[in-house]
């Protein structure tokens, strides 16, 4: 991709479009390889209005290509998106790398559903009946903030080892770490962006990715201004530990109408805000007392949940994934495990359905459909991009081949479960400019937000001060928050914050430059 539109500040309005097709056979398997180390893209030319503006902008999606720092060879072929407005200059203009988790996804979800120029048009929390599906402008797209580049990691999308090396070779957090990394260095040397303000935006495991990939980047001379954190997995020895899923099902049963305590609550955030302390004081307490719990805070926890005391009792009162499938048994029900507030069908053979299986999950199964046909709409006919090859939105192989051992900052090996808190912790320490937004929906029961929060408070950041770069937020949304209308207008809202504090400030700005500069 050309930065001339960046640095000369010339018009691409008259520039025609350069279709590209790929010939190129993708394989989606852990020995899989390609041969081929060309980059090459599609590039087109676009416009939209944000806030009463028309922004120029162009898109490109294609393919770089990363080497192994150790040999300077080629190792892998990183297929992406990005959008960039024309006729800016370099230090003007703040650019920010997305990418979704799993692992094993590919950047789709976050592109089509959140900050892109075009996104989209779901029925959420309701199910989006099958096509014609449509897309629209984006009011809500960060393009008047920032540049966007969606990252697609191994093994995902359209991204691939180069042979001698195989997909599985990327299949782990350092190792997937390592290569976005490089990624990274070579988009800013392609583009001529080492000098813009730079930021990253990760969702799910993404935010796992996020805290490495940044400690990693600044190890390599890359600082960054910002970092999104959005539905975070920090530490999986608590992902599913009940005081932190609590609130989350409280939320749910209060959107479902089930909770009974008096007065009902109005205010879904001052709801959860409420069984927070609960969770962490009298439920926690009588977690561990049990079977001689308090019967007045199972009651409590009854009236919360929507759960009858004797269920709860043979839970040994642990909110668990049994949860979404029991609070609207009466009808047949069962929960979003994404986003609570849908519900699919727990009768019969769909009941027999393993809700883990790919898009099974109420939630994904409400918009698999028009994610699939409008991503390979837009990719082919707007973006004008087409392959041989099909585009892998989800690959599981990847999960299950997954190495989730991880060196921290320390060059301790962990042995344990993951937890990656300590990677922002000592990133934020050094990078004391760092500025850090924790986006999360009440909905969730994948991420589930208490957790995040406690996640972020134990995390080994002392200094009081540096802890104030850190904002969390929560919205009345699921997994991806963003599929919510008003919710995406309020994370727009933190986000371009979030840019204006990063960016506004010329002294942080200046002491990130010379960090990295430093290291350079």
């Amino acid at each position: 991709m050309s930065s001339d539109s960046l640095t000369t500040g010339a018009s691409t309005a008259t520039e025609a479009d350069q279709p590209y097709f790929d010939p190129i056979a993708y394989g989606t398997g852990p020995d899989d390889n390609v041969t081929d180390t060309a980059e090459t893209a599609a590039v087109t030319h676009h416009t939209i209005t944000l806030g009463g503006r028309e922004i120029a902008y162009t898109a490109t999606a294609g393919h770089l290509v990363t080497v192994d720092p150790g040999t300077s060879r080629p190792n892998a072929k990183i297929f992406y998106v990005a959008f960039t407005q024309d006729a800016r200059s370099e230090t003007a203009r703040p650019l920010t790398f997305c990418y979704n988790g799993g692992p094993g996804s590919s950047a789709v979800f976050v592109l089509l559903g959140s900050f892109a120029p075009r996104r989209i048009k779901t029925n959420m929390p309701d199910y989006t009946p099958p096509a014609p599906y449509a897309m629209e402008d984006n009011p809500d797209s960060l393009l008047d903030k920032t540049d966007l580049v969606f990252i697609n990691p191994v093994g995902t999308g359209y991204s691939a080892a180069i042979a001698p090396h195989k997909n599985s070779e990327f299949w782990g957090v350092d190792q997937d770490a390592d290569s976005l990394k490089q990624f990274v260095k070579r988009y800013l040397t392609e583009n001529n962006r080492w000098n813009s303000p730079k930021f990253l935006y990760g969702e799910s495991y993404g935010t796992a990715r996020s805290c490495v990939l940044a400690y990693r980047l600044h190890e390599d001379g890359v600082d960054l201004n910002g970092i999104t954190l959005q539905s975070s997995i920090l530490d999986y020895a608590t992902s599913s530990d009940p005081i932190g899923l609590l609130p989350t099902a409280a939320a749910d049963a209060w959107y479902h109408k089930k909770v009974s305590i008096t007065p009902v609550p109005t205010d879904p955030a001052a709801f959860v805000e409420e069984v927070e302390k609960f969770a962490s004081g009298d439920y926690a307490a009588a977690l561990k007392a049990f079977p001689k719990a308090d019967p007045a805070v199972v009651t409590k926890l009854s009236e919360y949940t929507g759960i009858d005391v004797a269920t709860l009792t043979s839970w040994k009162l642990a909110i668990n994934y049994r949860f979404l499938t029991t609070l609207l048994q009466d009808r047949a029900l069962a929960l979003g495990a994404y986003d609570g507030r849908v519900t699919g069908i727990d009768s019969g053979i769909a009941g027999k359905v393993d809700p883990a299986a790919g898009s099974n999950d109420p939630t994904m199964a409400a918009v698999s459909g028009v994610y699939t046909a409008m991503w390979n709409s837009y990719l082919n006919e707007q973006l004008k991009f087409t392959s041989n090859s099909e585009y892998t939105a989800l690959n599981s192989q990847v999960f299950e081949h997954w190495d989730f051992s991880h060196t921290d900052p320390t060059g301790v090996k962990q042995t344990g479960p993951l937890n990656t808190a300590a990677d922002l912790a000592a990133l934020m320490a050094i990078n004391v400019d760092l500025r850090v937004l924790s986006a999360n929906g009440f909905y969730d029961f994948v991420t589930p937000c208490y957790q995040t929060v406690l996640d972020l408070q134990q995390m080994p950041l002392e200094d009081a001060r540096v802890r104030k770069n850190l904002t969390i937020r929560f919205y009345p949304s699921g997994h991806m928050v963003y599929l919510d209308g008003n919710s995406r207008t309020a994370l727009k809202q933190d986000l371009a914050q979030l840019y204006d504090t990063a960016t506004g400030d010329t002294g942080a700005v200046n002491r990130v430059l010379a960090l990295q500069q430093n290291k350079g």
